[in-house]
């Protein structure tokens, strides 16, 4: 692995999408997510990712001079059209707004229809936590994941992100419904490594630590067995119908995912009149939790995105951590 200043890999990337006709604006704040991105550790999100985004833009699955609408409003529910334009600055827009229409109301939120990938999901709750408020949001896919007792892929693996502030700082759940993402596969794959468990099953239906053979079947594990896609179904549902946008079956016709169904939901805890009885009972459980009886006296207990700003902190010194090959394919695309 190597390291590269955050500021570095961030104007690397502004370059990048600029010379495919970004404007300077749109180039920054989606450069800048995407770099925060690895920045905080989540590298399979951040830059490995980016090749592939430019790659959905050179070959037109991505609209780079478009951005989301709102095309209807009911309360303080909203639907947007994403008109595929560019992921990440559908869904920030998309979480800004259902956070506003919080402030407004108690609770937000917006259904976003026909948007491509939105790279890192938790950086969306991550908004949402950092102005008060709990939020929760998912998105469909591709087919992705069988049915439980099916070999075919007919679900998506639907990633669910779950955030709450804290004292401490967000208690960040950002988890897709299979037991390894896309991206953690790819890059168990990319580096040649076995998966740390079982992930999915290879051609002959055995359970394997090959991500690669779990690419090729598109048979990954889901969370929870049955549960897993159970909840990956009945996320795709949801998003398809308050969004008016295609089900995980219908972006598998493309033939290349674009045009996914999103949903951001933002509660405003400073409308409750506790609020302050609330961040201490929240403080208390993260404290309570901390207590465990450890199973390994080395491995500490943490609480879901505690080690986020150590990462941070420590990428911001010394540089993010990236794999030459995958910057040496970044560098190539300016």
């Amino acid at each position: 692995m190597i390291r590269i200043p955050f500021e570095q890999m961030q104007q690397v990337f502004v370059q990048v999408l600029t010379k495919r006709g970004m404007s300077d604006s749109d180039a920054q704040l989606c450069s800048y997510l995407i770099a925060e991105t690895s920045l905080e550790g989540v590298y399979t999100h951040g830059a490995n990712r980016f090749p592939a985004l430019v790659r959905n833009i050179d070959e037109g699955y991505v609209d780079v001079h478009t951005h989301a609408e709102m095309v209807h409003r009911f309360g303080a529910i909203e639907r947007w059209d994403g008109k595929r334009g560019v992921g990440n600055l559908n869904a920030y827009a998309c979480m800004q707004r259902s956070i506003a229409l919080s402030k407004e109301h108690g609770i937000g939120c917006v259904a976003l229809a026909n948007t491509t990938h939105w790279m890192r999901p938790g950086t969306y709750g991550l908004l949402a936590a950092e102005q008060d408020c709990i939020g929760i949001l998912w998105t469909n896919t591709l087919p992705l994941m069988s049915a439980w007792g099916g070999v075919d892929a007919k679900l998506g693996n639907n990633p669910l992100v779950l955030a709450v502030p804290a004292q401490e700082g967000p208690v960040l759940v950002d988890a897709a419904m299979s037991l390894f993402s896309y991206g953690k596969l790819e890059t168990y794959a990319r580096e040649q490594k076995p998966l740390p468990v079982p992930g999915g099953y290879d051609s002959e239906g055995r359970l394997t630590t090959d991500a690669q053979s779990i690419l090729e079947t598109k048979r990954p594990l889901p969370i929870g067995f049955w549960k897993g896609t159970s909840l990956a179904l009945a996320l795709d549902l949801i998003a398809a119908t308050l969004s008016g946008g295609r089900t995980t079956r219908s972006i598998g016709t493309l033939g290349k995912e674009g045009e996914v169904s999103q949903v951001f939901l933002a509660f405003d805890l400073s409308h409750f009149p506790d609020r302050d009885r609330l961040e201490q009972e929240i403080a208390a459980s993260l404290a309570d939790l901390r207590q465990s009886v450890l199973a390994d006296p080395s491995i500490p207990v943490r609480f879901p995105g505690e080690r986020r700003k150590e990462i941070r902190k420590e990428n911001l010194a010394r540089g993010i951590e990236v794999d030459p090959n995958v910057w040496n394919e970044i560098l190539n695309l300016l």
